[in-house]
């Protein structure tokens, strides 16, 4: 079977692998392949600039890495925790809740008023609809106060979705939480601080083994250039696909493609939202129209190699993974960092310290798009305004600003509605797929599994 795939990402790749053993082209526009994956070589080593880590509770993930042979360069973490810097203070990140979002409010209280404080201690039950979705900050602004929202829950949303909490739909973005809400719908009584508990005594009865997350000691890159390699497909970069069309009886025709492409049996769209929507338009309008409301969300990161450390006057970067910034925050750019080699050893072993910068969340480009040297300034006085220390006298030898327009797709509420009418609209539209973090969410595990599911579809379905 000759199968074409748009887009040479995490998806892509995933896709190309799983259909190894058919005539595979990859068309990539731009000119490197990974996608939203990007490792940096800074002179001590790989560096990523993109995502950094991957939930290894996911035993399919782990399966899979070692299937391409990368078992051994799994890393863990340093087992340090992160900040968060609420109210002009450096303050320990809460334990426990559901991507901060308390079962009761002991261990948050020092972050918020004492108002919300008693609003989760004295929670009222609230209306739930099974099998909807809402607003995650407006679920919690209502039950607990803004402030949690602010300080702690929007603050750890931006680092992995790059929108507040407002912007995200919780059964899109935290799905077990929702699941646990339509069953205590089922049984009666709704409450935001109960459901998160079952959650957190659910965690108690089946704990994971070790650390959470993992790494790839050489980065992301070991990933992709292995999927590459291990696909055996075609990868043809700098090729912009411009539009897709179908002749009955003898395939799929790519715009864009080289002249002497041939048709295709199948295609696999392994690109953004709104490019997917493009190329389909002539296709599958309807599916065309529902994908049109996803909107994206844009981030920029700048990563830091410092010489040492510490600097000259004896002020040392926290001893801990990182530092969440409060969205309410006044007089700070960046909504988080980093601090990479104190949370992988594995990057703590090239000495001196690295350190990434995180700029930007939905509905606010202007971050983004300001000059790198603005960038640049910005991290560098956040930092040292955060925690004191002073990256500049520590000595910076190394830079690289990395821009993700439209990286990631806004989860709201009604992104899963959204998604499940374009997936039905795609339904009767023959030996088509699609796959990215659109699709089925935005962590590796989830982008692999999906995109490999779609591409058996395919094939199943030829």
């Amino acid at each position: 079977m000759r199968i074409a795939i748009v887009g040479a990402g995490l998806a892509g790749l995933s896709a190309a692998y799983e259909l190894r053993e058919h005539d595979v082209d990859v068309y990539e526009g731009s000119g490197r392949i990974g996608g939203k994956l990007y490792s940096v070589a800074f002179n001590d080593g790989p560096t990523d600039m993109g995502a950094e880590a991957f939930l290894a509770r996911n035993a399919e993930a782990v399966e899979f890495f070692t299937e391409l042979g990368l078992g051994d360069s799994l890393v863990a973490p340093s087992g340090l925790r992160p900040l968060l810097y609420v109210d002009d203070k450096l303050q320990a990140l809460p334990t426990g809740g559901m991507m901060g979002i308390p079962s009761s409010a002991e261990k948050i209280a020092a972050l918020v008023s004492a108002e919300s404080a008693r609003h989760i201690a004295n929670e009222e039950p609230f209306e739930w609809t099974p099998g909807g979705d809402v607003s995650v900050g407006a679920l919690v602004r209502q039950q607990y106060g803004a402030d949690v929202v602010e300080h702690v829950v929007s603050a750890l949303l931006g680092g992995v979705y790059s929108c507040t909490a407002d912007d995200l739909g919780l059964r899109a973005t935290i799905p077990g939480l929702a699941r646990v809400l339509d069953e205590q719908a089922a049984q009666g009584s709704v409450t935001l601080s109960g459901a998160v508990k079952v959650l957190e005594q659910s965690r108690v009865s089946t704990p994971g083994k070790g650390a959470p997350f993992r790494a790839f000691r050489g980065g992301y890159a070991e990933v992709y250039e292995a999927l590459a390699e291990k696909s055996g497909a075609d990868i043809h970069l700098d090729s912009f696909i411009s539009g897709i069309s179908h002749r009955p009886g003898e395939g799929y025709v790519l715009k864009g493609a080289p002249a002497d492409a041939p048709l295709y049996e199948g295609v696999v769209l392994a690109t953004p939202a709104p490019t997917t929507a493009r190329l389909m338009a002539g296709i599958a309008p309807q599916a065309t129209e529902a994908l049109r409301e996803v909107k994206l969300a844009s981030s920029a990161v700048v990563g830091f190699k410092f010489d040492s450390d510490v600097d000259p006057e004896g002020n040392e970067l926290p001893q801990n993974t990182g530092i969440l910034v409060a969205t309410d925050q006044e007089d700070v750019h960046a909504k988080a960092f980093t601090l990479s080699s104190r949370k992988w050893p594995h990057l703590a072993e090239r000495g001196g310290a690295l350190v990434r910068a995180s700029f930007g969340r939905f509905g606010d480009d202007a971050l983004v798009r300001a000059d790198e040297e603005t960038l640049v300034d910005y991290a560098l006085d956040d930092l040292a305004h955060i925690t004191g220390f002073d990256g500049r006298a520590a000595g910076v030898s190394e830079i690289f600003t990395q821009r993700w327009f439209g990286g990631l797709p806004r989860y709201d509420e009604h992104h899963l509605e959204t998604v499940s009418s374009v997936l039905g609209a795609l339904a009767d539209v023959p030996s088509i797929a699609v796959a990215g973090s659109w699709v089925n969410g935005v962590g590796v595990p989830a982008v692999i599994a999906q995109a490999r599911e779609a591409a058996r579809r395919l094939i199943g379905a030829k």
